[in-house]
This record gives C-alpha cells, sequence and structure tokens, in this order.
C-alpha cells in the first residue's frame, strides 16, 4: 500500500481509460525524456515551471517525472494548494516502463486538442476510434464528420488528421481496421484493448467468424445511427457503448449470463 499522496503504477492504469480518469501530467526534464522518448497514455507533458500556470480547472491529477521524486513531490504539493486531488506516480515513468505498461512514442504524439476529420454517418470504426483517442490518447481531440469527398481537403485545410479513408496512416491496414493502426501506432498493446480490437475488427470487417459479440456490436452501432441525425451526438453515446465494451474487455469477458440456470437446452 503506497503512503498519503502516492499511487502506484498498476492502480493508475486502471484508471487511464475510464470516464473519471485522472489528468496525468509528466514533468520530466529534457534529458530524462530523451532517454526515455515515450509518454504514459493521455499525458499533459508541461516543465515543472509551468505547474503554476495550469489552464484546467481543479481535479483529480497523477504528477510524474523520471523517478517520482522532487519534481512530482513538489508539483504535487503546489497543486493540492490550488484545490487539486494530486498523487505522485510512484517510482516516475522508469517503473511504469518496468512493469510493462503501455506507453505512447513522444513523436507520435499530436498537439494536445488536436481535430481529426473522417467520413460523416459512423458506424463502427469511426466511434471507437475517437473513443481510443480521447481514453487512451489526448483526452481534449476534437473530431469533424464531413462528406466523403471533403476529408482530404477539410484535414489539409484545417490542420486536422484524416483517419479512416484510404491512403492516410490511420486506416485499415490489411486485415486491421483503424482501430487496429491505432494501437499499433501509438504503442497501446495490453490485454484488454487487444481483447476490444479483436471485437471492433470483426465487427467493422464482417467477420463475425472472429469473435462472437461483433454482431452485437454491429447491432448496437447501427441503432445508433439511426437513432441520430447529429454525428457528434452520435459520437456521444458511442463513447458510452466503448466505455461499456472496455470494462467487458478489462474486468467481464469471462463473465455469463443463464437463467433460468440449469434449463433444459
Amino acid at each position: 500500500m503506497p503512503q498519503f499522496g502516492l499511487i502506484t503504477p498498476a492502480q493508475a492504469f486502471r484508471l487511464i481509460g475510464t470516464p473519471d480518469a485522472p489528468t496525468i501530467i509528466d514533468l520530466r526534464l529534457p534529458e530524462d525524456t530523451h532517454a526515455l522518448p515515450r509518454v504514459i497514455p493521455t499525458s499533459l507533458c508541461l516543465p515543472h515551471t509551468a505547474i503554476d500556470t495550469l489552464d484546467l480547472p481543479p481535479g483529480r491529477a497523477i504528477v510524474v517525472c523520471s523517478k517520482g521524486q522532487k519534481l512530482s513531490e513538489g508539483a504535487a504539493a503546489w497543486l493540492r494548494t490550488k484545490g487539486w486531488q494530486a498523487e505522485v506516480l510512484e517510482g516516475g515513468t522508469l517503473a511504469w516502463a518496468a512493469a510493462g505498461l503501455p506507453m505512447v512514442p513522444l513523436a507520435a504524439l499530436p498537439p494536445p486538442g488536436a481535430a481529426w476529420v473522417t467520413r460523416h454517418r459512423p458506424k463502427i470504426d469511426r466511434i471507437a476510434c475517437p473513443w481510443l483517442i480521447r481514453r487512451f490518447i489526448d483526452p481534449a481531440a476534437r473530431f469533424l464528420f464531413v462528406a466523403p469527398t471533403e476529408v482530404s481537403s477539410v484535414a489539409d485545410r484545417f490542420g486536422a488528421i484524416p483517419y479512416d479513408i484510404p491512403g492516410v496512416p490511420f486506416s485499415h491496414r490489411g486485415e486491421g481496421c483503424t482501430f487496429d493502426a491505432l494501437l499499433a501506432d501509438f504503442g497501446l498493446t495490453c490485454e484488454a484493448l487487444d481483447r476490444m480490437a479483436l471485437v471492433i475488427r470483426a465487427a467493422d470487417t464482417d467477420r463475425h467468424d472472429l469473435s462472437p459479440q461483433a454482431a452485437g456490436l454491429l447491432a448496437l452501432s447501427v441503432g445508433l445511427s439511426r437513432m441520430f441525425r447529429d454525428d457528434l451526438q452520435q459520437l456521444g453515446a458511442g463513447i458510452a457503448l466503448y466505455d461499456a465494451l472496455y470494462r467487458w474487455a478489462r474486468d467481464g469477458h469471462e463473465e455469463g449470463h443463464d437463467w433460468p440456470a440449469g434449463r433444459t437446452p
């Protein structure tokens, strides 16, 4: 059990990917990020001298440095004076990496709050990808849904990142879907996300033989698309759907349901 104000890497990773995830603040020095050029998923990278200018409403935060010592301790104490529930990651990024937990390559990170653009009227991949981006890459990411013929032009004119269209980095590759491409490029490998990816790939590519859950995901996704004319409203509902799928993949995938129990087929 860590002492007051500390949280272990395993405990912290259990919070990431959920609707109530804390803000992860990475305060490492340049020489430390050069030695380990990866970050904990959803990290906001700041110099420690900028902690007093953090322009976010107070909430829960996990403060990270290389070893979980002076930079993290000082910044967490400072944030607590501003009303934050701030904890220090025990052992810092070195302990996180040693535990084999997912880390995102710094070179792959988009600017915080970047816009992503894709075809309108989303179904599966185009909702699953925003969920993954918001929950594991950039909580402030924005999503634009436009006419299929205009995705590339909108990306060019508005500086948005195109996804799930032919000819762009984040799209289908071989038998994988765009969700798989994001997992690969952002280093997001863990049992729960891999289990989710199989269901999403099976539903999105009409390979229901890969996963018995695929037909259910397709049915719910089509239903959502019929419920909402506004793509952003649909995205909001879809985020909740994928939150539930993640919790199934992480905590409930072995659970079944049989009622009345012991009935004769």
